[in-house]
């Protein structure tokens, strides 16, 4: 678990270029991604928010409001992955709230209930939400930001040690509709490759 935490959204960091809006952004985490926006939400973005985002969003009111779009979109695709196979396991949710406190810099309190609205969100409303949230983050977050949801979305989902073929259905789903290169989302599989459940099966066959 540890190692996912340090390279859940890893990368370069971008340097800070927000000055503006009410209050000051929280401490920026060291290494890994900066969680700022990649470019200012049009308001006809802001109209399109979903009601999952909004409830999300409005937990975090003290954070500039496209960091936070930002973390409330990771934090529900991370969840979608979870809860791929119609069950959000406590260590998952662990998993995603650590994620959130450690490599994002918001507080304990705030990734419990982010995490939570978003989980209630993904078992409530997954099919309907499901794309369009994802279709949001996706306008806001740079290449970077989108492959490190990826990624992270791979642990949480091997986070039982297998990746079964529902999970992995669901991880295919949200690196097209993320638009990830090709090879960027087979490198990522590739690291998990052995906890892919239909690897696994052919290798037992071909044990047998």
């Amino acid at each position: 678990m540890s190692s996912f935490l340090r390279g859940l959204f890893g990368g370069t960091p971008a340097p800070d270029s927000s000055s503006e809006g009410a209050g000051k952004p929280p401490a920026k985490p060291s290494g890994g991604v900066t969680w700022e926006a990649a470019q200012p939400a049009a308001p006809a973005a802001v109209d399109a928010e979903t009601a999952t985002v909004r409830k999300i969003v409005a937990q975090l009111e003290a954070m500039p409001p496209d960091r936070a779009r930002l973390l409330a979109g990771a934090a529900y695709i991370v969840t979608r992955a979870a809860n791929a196979d119609l069950t959000i396991t406590d260590e998952e949710t662990a998993v995603i709230e650590k994620s959130l406190v450690e490599r994002t810099g918001v507080s304990e309190a705030e990734a419990v209930i982010v995490v939570e609205i978003a989980r209630q969100q993904a078992r409530l409303f997954g099919s309907t939400e499901d794309f369009l949230v994802t279709r949001e983050f996706k306008k806001v977050a740079s290449a970077e930001q989108r492959l490190g949801v990826l990624r992270a979305c791979f642990v949480v989902a091997a986070a039982d040690d297998e990746i079964s073929s529902p999970e992995s259905s669901v991880l295919n789903e949200i690196g097209a509709e993320l638009d990830i290169d090709p090879a960027d989302f087979d490198a990522v599989r590739a690291e998990h490759r052995e906890q892919l459940s239909v690897v696994r099966a052919i290798r037992e066959v071909q044990a047998s």
